[in-house]
């Protein structure tokens, strides 16, 4: 009889132990997503671009053994889309005057990178909605009309890791082609929480109207969401400065309006925002090397071209 009765409680162990293990997974990823301050206000991009990838693999790990953990998804593509564009994107800057082959190289693997963040985000809203991602590829317009504020911040970082690739990759037709789903993204968003992170949906819609006209771009439009984000963020963010400047500026061949944007990126305190702190130092180090190369992104250089412009 003994062994039998030691039996019952080892079958309802065996019964439970998915239970406990989900709550562990659970735990962990709550501690994940809690230690990402850590990294937000780290000074030292090397030392968080070598401990990304290790969290990264850790959190697929986790999710091999939940698959449809919304939390776990959504922390996933939210980390794969901050390395892809504060480290591999920035790689590929790096080189990208240098040596062709391996700035293509760079700019492929960001923008794989991209697209497993992608693919994680829109796994947390099928999650949620079921048949949501395959009905905002089919009727963009309609596919978002039943989410709710709750959904802001996978419907954030999917907008986010899709405009991404598309930006990276507007040299491929087959990843352009999706425009219209992360157009409908942003102007849900826009509804749903227009001052959502600080003004990161306002720089979304910035780089949305940063298109050229063909593609659904508007100057005046982008200009105005470049303003809210500032407004938003109390001037204290250097990646609303930065995208403007690499986009509008650019492609309008705006040189001026260009060295402003750019100087008032290196002007912020990066100890003044301890949460930006990492962000900033990134996207200093990437307006520096946009002034450093100037002159191989605009025609012809001004007589002076050191005056501010808006």
């Amino acid at each position: 009889m003994l062994p039998r009765l030691l039996f019952l409680p080892l079958a309802a162990l065996i019964v439970c132990s998915c239970s406990v293990k989900k709550l562990a997974i659970g735990t962990f990823a709550d501690a994940l997503a809690e230690g990402t301050a850590v990294y937000a206000s780290d000074d030292d991009p090397q030392l968080v671009g070598q401990a990304l990838p290790f969290a990264l693999k850790t959190l697929e790990g986790l999710l091999e053994s939940d698959p449809r953990n919304v939390d776990l998804l959504l922390s996933t593509c939210q980390g794969f889309t901050t390395y892809s564009y504060g480290f591999a994107e920035l790689e590929a800057a790096w080189v990208e005057y240098a040596d062709y082959d391996e700035f293509v190289f760079q700019r492929d693997r960001a923008l794989r990178l991209y697209l497993r963040a992608r693919d994680y985000c829109l796994r947390a809203l099928e999650s949620v909605h079921p048949g949501l991602p395959e009905a905002l590829t089919r009727s963009p317009g309609t596919a978002l009309q039943d989410t709710s504020i709750d959904d802001v911040p996978s419907l954030y970082w999917t907008a986010a890791s899709w405009g991404a690739t598309i930006n990276l990759g507007l040299h491929r037709p087959d990843l352009v082609v999706d425009l219209p789903s992360v157009r409908a993204l942003v102007e849900r968003l826009l509804v749903l929480a227009p001052d959502y992170g600080e003004g990161s949906v306002q720089e979304a819609a910035m780089l949305l109207y940063a298109l050229p006209e063909a593609m659904g771009g508007d100057y005046e439009k982008a200009v105005a969401h470049r303003d809210r984000a500032i407004e938003l963020h109390g001037g204290r963010r250097a990646s609303t400065y930065v995208a403007f400047a690499s986009t509008v500026s650019v492609a309008r061949q705006d040189r001026t309006q260009f060295r402003t944007m750019l100087q008032k990126a290196l002007a912020i305190d990066t100890e003044a925002a301890p949460v930006h702190r990492l962000a900033n130092v990134l996207g200093q180090r990437r307006a520096q090397q946009l002034l450093d190369h100037i002159d191989d992104l605009f025609l012809a250089p001004l007589e002076d071209d050191s005056e501010p412009g808006a």
